[in-house]
């Protein structure tokens, strides 16, 4: 079964066992279980349900696998002939979660 989610601000198609890569969920430990409710359609070819715009009833739940950073990303600002410039960066907070179920 495949299910179209939503969260934090981003939408992915999910089924059953894919592994993900999305923003920190806060609070979120490894190991733990993570719940979304925010299901935008679920199921698949004639049996599909769309949501205006979630689907009632419908959840997922994942777990939890690590936490971490991604890669660095820099950030140059230069002016041309003037002697400024200007470098910095970050590192994203990641979660990797596994989806375990899909309920409809």
């Amino acid at each position: 079964m495949k299910a179209t989610i939503k969260t934090q601000g981003k939408q992915f198609v999910v089924t059953e066992g894919d592994v993900l890569i999305v923003d920190r969920y806060p609070q979120a430990e490894k190991g733990s279980t993570v719940q979304i409710n925010d299901i935008l359609s679920v199921g698949e070819g004639a049996e599909i349900k769309i949501g205006t715009p979630t689907v009632a009833g419908a959840s997922v739940s994942a777990e939890v696998l690590e936490n971490k950073r991604g890669k660095k990303i820099v950030i140059f600002k230069k002016t041309k002939r003037k002697g400024y410039d200007r470098r910095t960066g970050h590192r994203q907070d990641l979660t990797v979660i596994k989806i375990k179920t899909i309920s409809a």
